[in-house]
């Protein structure tokens, strides 16, 4: 095999068909069954593209009240669990605290090895309604503070607020969280997904495919992106450093996260629409401090475009509106996972449809078969 037959990183590799979502190259839109993202985060609450991704098309008011009750009805962490997450070391990721929550979870499932399409989707269900408290358990707990227990009469962003800080903020800023929650839910075969749908094709279940995918999202390089572009924003410092920052850090060739993407070539479609919702908690927040970290969000893009024709990601304006909504660093990820657990799950449903083991080809480049030399002549 020569190198030139050799696709790395599985760049430009197409290894299955799915209906869930695409970039449709035409608009260079990202689309959830065939609607565009950035209209679905405006026009819709996350709720209904929860249920557009797991069941193919938009519900009706009747099939979103069901649906939701459903959902609501399944919050709630066992006491074991809570107890369990008690006692992880608080200096841990939260990442890894959520990859081993969810694993307990699939410990708790008795009926975890049937593979049934509706068993599935509940399963499936019981994640999304069930990931974000711990996540908001595992920030309390982190705190010294209490858990907080979820509630049936919030809706799923209201909820998660309420379960991090005992208050729901204004309308505006929930529609914000909501408007990120959609941008985030779904993107094909990105590594966390593929890494889903790897684990699936082996029928290990649908609790060690999230488990898996988790590991994957943790990773700097994919989901982890949204927390380092806040942690660069606060090297930088201000906004009159950022453009010498920008060009140092291009000249010294330092790996600058929030930019490119290896789908999208002139910008991420979901860009703008985030964008809007972080310019909007800027001025909901009102101080210098938000101000600030605009203004240089803002110079750190013309920089990096001027320079390098490079544009943003998703990440890098999710970051810091995470960070003005009142989150900790370390749980942007985590929340990103609140939303992606619906594409993941769609992608686990779609794979075991027509399941074919995942088993990929390699280049070996070591030495060719040899002798066992003896240990008294080595």
């Amino acid at each position: 095999m020569s190198e030139t037959d050799i696709k790395y990183g599985l760049a430009g590799v197409v290894t299955d068909d799915t209906a869930v979502s695409k970039v449709m190259p035409e608009t260079n839109s990202l689309t959830y069954r065939g609607y565009a993202v950035q209209d679905l985060a405006t026009q819709c609450r996350f709720e209904e593209t929860a249920y557009l991704i797991w069941h193919g098309e938009l519900p009706t008011k009747a099939e979103l009240e069901e649906f939701n009750a459903k959902e609501r009805s399944l919050r709630g962490l066992s006491e074991d669990l809570i107890d369990v997450m008690g006692k992880f070391p608080k200096g841990a990721h939260p990442m890894a605290t959520l990859r081993t929550a969810v694993s307990f979870l699939g410990l708790e499932d008795n009926e975890i090895e049937d593979h049934a399409t509706d068993k599935l989707l509940d399963r499936a269900i019981s994640l999304y309604a069930k990931i974000p408290q711990i996540v908001a358990t595992d920030f309390r707990l982190r705190n010294g503070k209490e858990p907080i227990a979820p509630t049936s009469d919030l809706g799923f962003s209201e909820n998660f607020f309420h379960m991090c800080f005992g208050e729901v903020p204004a309308e505006e800023t929930v529609k914000c969280f909501d408007i990120s929650m959609t941008l985030y839910a779904e993107h094909s075969f990105n590594a966390s997904t593929f890494t889903a749908r790897v684990i699936a094709s082996s029928l290990s279940g649908i609790y060690s495919a999230v488990t898996g995918a988790i590991g994957s999202l943790k990773g700097p390089l994919h989901g982890g992106a949204n927390e380092a572009v806040m942690h660069m924003l606060q090297e930088v410092g201000s906004d009159d450093k950022a453009k010498e920052w920008m060009l140092d850090a291009l000249a010294t060739k330092k790996k600058i996260m929030g930019f490119g993407h290896r789908v999208y070539r002139s910008g991420d479609s979901r860009v703008p629409t985030m964008t809007d919702a972080y310019k909007k908690m800027v001025d909901i927040i009102g101080t210098d401090e938000a101000k600030m970290y605009w203004n240089m969000s803002q110079e750190l893009d013309k920089t990096m475009v001027d320079e390098k024709g490079i544009y943003p990601n998703l990440d890098f304006p999710a970051g810091p509106a995470y960070y003005l909504m009142g989150f900790e660093i370390p749980m942007f990820t985590p929340i990103f996972v609140m939303s992606r657990i619906t594409g993941w799950t769609a992608h686990i449903m779609e794979q075991l449809g027509d399941n074919k083991l995942i088993r990929p080809l390699s280049n070996y480049t070591g030495p060719s078969q040899r002798e066992v030399t003896p240990m008294e002549n080595r």
